[in-house]
């Protein structure tokens, strides 16, 4: 029983970092779309192109996204702001779009 839950504890932990390594390629490929947008204007077109393509709807399943036409338009938005990934995701930017909403409402 000792056995089953260990390897059952570690194909869990195997899976979450599958999903954690495809998490990072659509952050990689959301940032190819906003220096695509910031250099040729075409970037939500270019996620929107990979994320429903075959090898995209593959990649977002993978990372635990469900690959469905509101998500395409989440990540078109996403790259209309051309605020990079790594930006929109660190603390201080959270602060800022808080207060800016405070400030807001």
């Amino acid at each position: 029983m000792r056995d089953f839950v260990d390897g059952t504890a570690y194909n869990n932990e195997q899976g979450n970092r599958a999903r954690k390594l495809f998490a990072a390629v659509v952050l990689a490929a959301l940032d190819d779309a906003i220096a695509d947008d910031k250099k040729y204007g075409n970037g939500p077109e270019q996620i929107a192109r990979w994320a429903r393509s075959r090898d995209g709807r593959e990649v977002l399943s993978c990372a635990g996204i469900d690959p469905n036409e509101r998500v395409v338009s989440g990540l078109m938005e996403f790259v209309g702001r051309g605020v990079r990934t790594s930006v929109a995701l660190s603390r201080e930017e959270s602060e800022r779009r808080n207060a800016a909403q405070a400030e807001a409402a």
